[in-house]
């Protein structure tokens, strides 16, 4: 049985589902896309190939070989996308939560059931239906747990907007010994530039004490100021609107010094080894058209 454990972003990685990019389907319409980005892409004839991102995944199998992480992969649907294995579940202390994602997303859960299967199936929770919550929206930290949200009465009229309060009430509920802490963020359905799509498109915790960050990310200057507070201004990497664009916040901790990243983020990573960080780089750009990068396309199981 899979001992399930996460209690932060950043420990020993031991254990992670990672999506896959093949059968992944023709190019989608521009009604299908799911957000700003990818619209972009689709309307420029630039939308990412599938052998493209099959290479890019490769190399991030690569690493997790390399350090030695068990790898589970979800079961292939025809013709359908499956990189984002981050916005189907997450793991929270011993807890697998199933996310309540866009519906027409939901043979994504079925896909990984093997995986869900060798669960405590005491240990593995689906929400009810009005709880919104993707895993992007959410991180762990230690006595945290961290939630972007959007607060705003057109919530509805948001494909961008993934976790509603509800969401947030509900993990609030299911760990009363955490702090729970959400964070407004800015949404938009036309510029991907000026839309959060989830949490970790403008936050990521590293390290231990350390993190990456976009100040205009959030609704609100007292959410961001929450942040500089608890982890301290000098501790935090500001990215700037282009680098929020490409996903700099959206990399991935294997250990509490050793960070995946995209070759292309050479502010980042220069930082990142200035603090002391192995940084493992690679080709993930393409992926990172359809508004996801390293951190989405991954959900972790055990940590140390």
């Amino acid at each position: 049985m899979l001992q399930l454990n996460v209690k932060n972003e950043s420990s020993r990685l031991r254990a992670v589902v990672l999506g896959t990019a093949e059968n992944n389907g023709p190019t989608p319409t521009i009604e299908e896309a799911y957000d700003p980005k990818s619209l972009q892409h689709i309307q420029a004839g630039t939308y990412p190939i599938e052998a493209d991102m099959v290479k890019e995944m490769d190399a991030l199998n690569a690493v997790f070989e390399k350090y030695d992480v068990k790898v589970y992969r979800p079961q292939i649907i025809e013709n359908y996308n499956q990189i984002f294995s981050r916005d189907i579940g997450f793991v929270i202390d011993d807890i697998f939560i199933k996310a309540n994602i866009l519906p027409d997303r939901e043979r994504e859960l079925d896909a990984i059931q093997y995986i869900i299967d060798q669960m405590d199936p005491n240990k593995v929770v689906r929400p009810p239906e009005e709880v919104h919550i993707e895993g992007g929206d959410v991180m762990v930290w230690n006595d945290y747990v961290f939630i972007g949200t959007y607060k705003g009465s057109d919530y509805k009229d948001y494909i961008t907007a993934r976790t509603n309060m509800e969401g947030v009430q509900f993990i609030k509920d299911l760990f009363p010994n955490k702090i729970v802490k959400a964070f407004d963020l800015v949404k938009s359905k036309i510029e991907p530039r000026d839309n959060a799509l989830h949490l970790d498109c403008c936050f990521q915790p590293i390290g231990t004490n350390k993190g990456i960050i976009y100040k205009s990310g959030f609704r609100e200057e007292a959410d961001y100021m929450f942040l500089v507070n608890l982890f301290g201004k000098e501790n935090l990497f500001h990215i700037e609107r282009e680098e929020m664009y490409h996903m700099n916040s959206n990399i991935f901790s294997i250990a509490p010094d050793v960070i995946v990243s995209e070759k292309h983020f050479t502010r980042l990573n220069t930082w990142l080894r200035a603090n002391g960080f192995t940084v493992e780089e690679i080709p993930y750009a393409e992926i990172a058209k359809q508004e996801g990068l390293l951190r989405c396309s991954t959900l972790p199981l055990i940590r140390d």
